[in-house]
């Protein structure tokens, strides 16, 4: 009997060493990964599947890394990145705009696209058979009241021999894009197709919706990109390829599962809505590489031009020289 109590005394404190020694071993490992932030433009949605799906699958902890997705609370995501406060964020290309024209610009570069075009147009309800931008005359429009957003609204709807001053422009203060045009609380509402035209199908709201990369391919601009702090990319060259490796699997995982990427991104962000979700996701899983070759990729001919245009247009206040503000260096070979 005392010879069993001392064999089960020496077993329970082999196995105790043996977790000791595991949790040890996990703690050390956690301590020795690189800790990065990212910090988001806005509330987690499908542009961002990937770097959760990156975090969930453990892809950023095999490349060494323990990344933290937070969300902006002071301050845009470039001002935050700029800060050193975030080692990488999310913004687009027409955002950036003023700030590489700018006398003093933020030490930010873009060193990714999450999506390959710009998915954003113009909704409207289908009753009102807007269909090109010149019915847009006599129409109400949710505007931001921002100059590239009038400018490029101007340019479209005088392409197609409408007239820009007979839009009619109310402040946009929509949350929910399709109930607002159920309620006819706005004629139309400038929104991106892969949660606003998407909520319009799963609510039922019959809508009419054209894309600003169809009417002029100026317009396909990067949105959004991840960008990330210039004085980071240069002490941290290693770690910032790192980070765009383990991203881009987790992109490439939520291109070929969307319904699993999906069902990670809900459980990791609960408070989202999975049926719009996953129904996001099916539609913007062929949108990250859409017909490119890698994820990624910015093209120097398609960001030269929007930021060529804007010049021309005298919305910024100088002229962004050729390839500023974006490179491709960090994405995987």
């Amino acid at each position: 009997m005392k010879n069993r109590i001392k064999l089960l005394i020496i077993l329970s404190l082999g196995l105790f060493l043996i977790l000791g020694g595991c949790t040890n071993k996990n703690k050390s490992i956690k301590n020795n990964l690189k800790k990065v932030t990212i910090v988001l433009d806005w509330t987690p949605n499908t542009n961002h599947t990937g770097l959760y799906v990156a975090q969930k699958k453990g892809y950023f902890k095999k490349q060494g890394l323990d990344v933290k997705i937070v969300q902006p609370s002071d301050g845009d995501a470039s001002t935050i990145v700029a800060s050193g406060k975030a080692d990488f964020g999310i913004s687009a290309q027409d955002t950036l705009a003023a700030n590489f024209a700018s006398k003093k610009p933020l030490p930010i570069t873009a060193v990714a696209a999450i999506l390959q075009h710009n998915t954003s147009g113009i909704m409207s309800r289908k009753d009102d058979n807007i269909t090109h931008p010149k019915e847009l005359e006599h129409k109400t429009y949710a505007t931001w009241d921002s100059p590239i957003e009038k400018a490029m609204l101007k340019n479209v709807m005088e392409k197609d021999g409408g007239n820009y001053s007979d839009l009619k422009m109310i402040p946009n203060n929509i949350v929910d894009e399709p109930k607002a045009l159920k309620e006819k609380q706005a004629d139309a509402i400038w929104v991106f197709y892969g949660w606003g035209g998407i909520s319009a199908n799963l609510e039922k709201v019959p809508v009419n919706y054209f894309y600003f990369k169809d009417l002029n391919s100026t317009f396909d601009y990067y949105t959004p990109v991840i960008i990330s702090n210039n004085k980071f990319l240069k002490d941290n060259p290693t770690i910032a390829k790192k980070f765009m490796k383990a991203t881009t699997m987790g992109y490439e995982y939520a291109i070929n599962h969307p319904k699993s990427a999906g069902n990670i991104l809900v459980q990791q962000v609960p408070e989202l809505d999975s049926k719009l979700v996953n129904a996001s996701q099916k539609w913007i899983s062929g949108q990250y590489k859409a017909e490119g070759s890698k994820f990624g990729y910015i093209e120097p001919r398609r960001w030269n031009n929007f930021y060529n245009w804007l010049d021309d247009s005298k919305l910024i206040d100088k002229r962004i020289p050729v390839n500023t503000g974006f490179t491709n260096k960090y994405l995987p070979e």
